[in-house]
């Protein structure tokens, strides 16, 4: 399978008409390591990707795996990935590169949110 370094997700479903997002963005890194994980559970349909208020800045990201749809959520595909997003937390995260990095001695998802204006100083929280 040939994985492209940086991917727009603007294949979707479940919005409202004039609804126009810029969708998200995986790196090469965060690809593989997300078909990694729902690979090794064949009930998973995809990742859920969400905020919720947390940390000294506002928000925080939050990714889960997904065994059943929610009708609410965006659905965005490229290749055997699903990612799920509420659509009321989309106006947060549309824009946001996902990539997967080693921090030190361990890997972790980054969000790159070009909307974010204030982030706190351990990067465990954003504002917008």
């Amino acid at each position: 399978m040939k994985i492209q370094k940086s991917v727009k997700y603007n294949i979707y479903s479940g919005l409202k008409k004039n609804t126009a997002w810029n969708g998200i963005k995986l790196t090469n890194s965060a690809i593989k390591q997300i078909l990694h994980i729902i690979e090794k559970d064949p009930t998973i349909l995809g990742l859920k990707i969400n905020i919720k208020k947390s940390g000294c800045a506002g928000f925080t990201y939050i990714m889960e795996t997904v065994k059943t749809l929610n009708d609410d959520d965006l659905t965005y595909k490229i290749n055997s990935i699903k990612l799920f997003i509420p659509h009321d937390k989309m106006p947060f995260i549309d824009g946001t590169e996902i990539d997967y990095v080693k921090e030190g001695l361990n890997y972790t998802f980054k969000f790159n949110n070009p909307q974010a204006r204030n982030l706190c100083g351990c990067g465990e929280s954003f504002n917008i």
